[in-house]
């Protein structure tokens, strides 16, 4: 029976990457829209956070679409719609908690349980169907949001926010960066620091500090080695040329 089991998981753990591969080729080709389905959840089940959650629109996560087209245009000018975007009914389950440790057997354990829980959730199971959960919270002084992450592996986003129009345009800066991750972009900020990496979390790294943009992969925009700042919007931010090679952008002009 013991090998029964064995025999089971390895033929489960194949699949899962042959899935995965084919997954990484329909999204990377970019001969069609990316569709990107996004599910709301109320993180705190407060009444704040769930009137929130009620008023958003697919209007909401508009500029999502038009930064990363206008982003694609710099690579591509034939380029049309590079995503599309539809707002999806609220999820009342929250998706499994990733290990706390480094743990490479826990790690692959939760990405299955992720990629089974999304399944359940979503609408639609196109296997270039990206799927973001943007979890929200009502925003109150001292309380710190977890971090967000995105996985090529399944297509799947988990974004922390919170449920104020005031943030509303930074959610969409961490939106679009998780959305980013599905496709196969990798941080461009130090892990101990939190601050862009010279050159390539520089939007221009010609101009070393004196940027006006972010690298959306780096987050922040360096003022000195070791301060930055946080773009207000998306208008504020680029896909550099290091993110563009990996997601599968390549330049035609």
């Amino acid at each position: 029976m013991k090998i029964i089991r064995v025999l089971v998981l390895l033929s489960l753990l194949a699949f899962v990457a042959f899935y995965s591969k084919l997954q990484r080729l329909d999204t990377t080709s970019w001969t069609s829209s990316l569709q990107v389905s996004i599910y709301p959840i109320n993180g705190d089940g407060s009444e704040f956070v769930k009137q929130y959650v009620q008023s958003l629109t697919v209007s909401s996560f508009k500029g999502i679409e038009t930064f990363l087209d206008a982003q694609h245009k710099n690579y591509n000018e034939l380029s049309d719609k590079t995503v599309n975007i539809s707002l999806q009914d609220r999820v009342i389950e929250e998706p499994p908690v990733p290990p706390k440790s480094g743990n490479v057997v826990a790690i692959m354990y939760w990405s299955l349980q992720m990629r089974w829980w999304s399944y359940q959730q979503a609408v639609d199971s196109d296997r270039a169907q990206v799927n973001m959960y943007v979890i929200y919270y009502e925003p109150k002084e001292g309380i710190h949001l977890a971090h967000s992450l995105g996985l090529q592996k399944g297509l799947i986003g988990v974004v922390n926010a919170f449920a104020s129009t005031d943030n509303s345009k930074q959610n969409n800066i961490v939106i679009a960066h998780e959305l980013l991750h599905t496709v196969g972009a990798t941080d461009k900020y130090s892990m101990a620091t939190g601050q862009p990496i010279y050159p390539i979390g520089y939007a221009r790294p010609e101009l070393k500090f004196d940027q006006s943009k972010a690298e959306i992969m780096a987050g922040k925009i360096p003022i000195t080695e070791s301060e930055s700042d946080m773009p207000y919007s998306l208008m504020s931010c680029m896909v550099g040329e290091l993110t563009a090679n990996e997601i599968g952008w390549v330049r035609k002009y």
